[in-house]
């Protein structure tokens, strides 16, 4: 094998670095899982509401409406559910690639946290703290299945630090500012196929394939601000912007080739550190929730996500002979719209309710399976129970339903070494919250 930057390309187009995150709980790989009371009304009227401190996430002015001391913690299980129907795959070469075709459950369960703290600095401001897994999850492939060139395991966990000050500027109107400060760290795999590259170069037939796992992770800044305005005692609205963060991801490619053949390859699969540049979305959102009396409230959620941040990776090799590797991903803006209504049935229960629609931002022609996303559709249901003045409980379940996808990548390109690959996708989500809040 003795064309070396043919086999340097072709190791490129093996490393299947389509997404530094695996699949997640809203669309692309988002996190809305921030607050067991909002998920009660499928986050309707999230950026509005202001029932307690988890809100802040959605909108920071809304803490203007709480007063003096308060700590809340949240706890999400994050259950998807993600079947492969009818996998196959062919290789550049037109040799079949053999492997499972059906599977089970490629979606792992997840416990996703998330902390509150607020202080009332004076009648008019307020300090908050919000600490938040914004990104993430995993999907998990087994190494025997007919897509394993392109996808084994693809992981992401994030944490979002959020200072934020308030300020009641007027009766009515709150107006607040964030600092963001992000830690990401990001894993993925996949087999390759040496037999392939071999082939492709001249070489023997290779019966064994390689491991590639590709690691890294990035501190990063950004921003949100928001503002919430009590048009009267019954109603309000709210408006919030979080910016987008750009990191740059800082890791290591460890690289497993079978002794026997390793020779064969040279220097190509040396272990070896390396960058990526990954340019997470701003979202706006506007919320309102109107009280209709007799202990209704009715809600509604509209947010726009810039997920055509997320038109391509490049990874960039510390070892000389590796090519960058860039996929493209093409992602569009998405939109996510919810209706919901609460009933407080007496001094201490209320009851919540709400549907959502999440658009997906993952063209079919791009679409991957570490992230084999789809439009999604909420129902949720909720109840708060408050047991002393000082002291609130909340629960909530959803279930989405995922709209069945399909992956369909031809073995050119990027792919030349991954192989085509077309799969069918079944899936759906379980949620269930949980969260206490104490006020002093």
């Amino acid at each position: 094998m003795t064309n070396r930057k043919t086999k340097a390309a072709l190791l490129a187009a093996s490393l299947s670095l389509g997404a530094w995150a695996g699949g997640a709980q809203a669309a692309g790989f988002a996190l809305k899982e921030q607050s067991a009371t909002a998920q009660g009304n499928a986050f309707a009227g999230a950026t509005a509401g202001a029932e307690d401190l988890s809100y802040m996430f959605f909108n920071p002015a809304t803490i203007g409406r709480l007063d003096g001391y308060g700590a809340m913690a949240v706890a999400s299980a994050v259950m998807p559910h993600s079947k492969v129907k009818d996998a196959t795959a062919t290789a550049a070469t037109g040799l079949p690639i053999a492997g499972r075709a059906d599977l089970g459950d490629v979606g792992k369960n997840a416990l996703v946290p998330a902390f509150y703290a607020m202080a009332e600095l004076s009648p008019a401001f307020r300090l908050g703290l919000g600490v938040n897994v914004p990104f993430g999850l995993e999907t998990d492939y087994p190494d025997d299945w007919a897509g394993r060139y392109q996808a084994t395991n693809s992981e992401v966990r994030t944490v979002n630090v959020n200072p934020v000050v308030a300020a009641t500027v007027l009766p009515g109107l709150t107006l607040a500012a964030g600092l963001q400060a992000q830690y990401v760290e990001a894993k993925l795999s996949n087999r390759i196929d040496l037999n392939t590259i071999s082939l492709a170069n001249g070489g023997p037939a290779v019966p064994v394939d390689g491991d590639v796992e590709v690691q890294g992770d990035d501190w990063s800044l950004g921003y949100n601000v928001g503002v919430l305005y009590e048009y009267s005692p019954e109603g309000r609205v709210g408006l919030a912007y979080r910016s987008g963060i750009d990191h740059t991801l800082k890791g290591d490619a460890d690289f497993t080739i079978p002794a026997a053949v390793a020779p064969a390859f040279g220097p190509l699969f040396a272990d070896t550190g390396d960058s990526a540049s990954v340019d997470l979305p701003p979202t706006v959102s506007a919320g309102i929730r109107q009280a209709v009396g007799h202990g209704v409230d009715l809600m509604g959620e509209v947010a726009w996500t810039g997920w055509s941040s997320f038109d391509d990776l490049v990874i960039e090799f510390d070892n000389p002979a590796q090519p960058d590797s860039v996929t493209t991903e093409n992602w569009d803006d998405a939109w996510f719209a919810a209706v919901g209504a609460s009933y407080a049935f007496n001094d201490q229960v209320t009851l919540r309710a709400g549907v959502a629609y999440d658009q997906s931002p993952v063209p079919d022609g791009t679409r991957t399976p570490r992230i084999p996303d789809g439009d999604r559709y909420w129902l949720s249901l909720g109840v708060g129970y408050q047991p002393l003045k000082n002291v609130g409980l909340d629960l909530s379940y959803t279930h989405i339903f995922v709209e069945d996808t399909d992956v369909s990548l031809t073995a050119a390109g990027e792919n030349a070494a991954r192989g085509s690959l077309d799969a069918s996708y079944e899936n759906s989500i379980d949620l269930v919250a949980v969260s206490v809040q104490v006020q002093f």
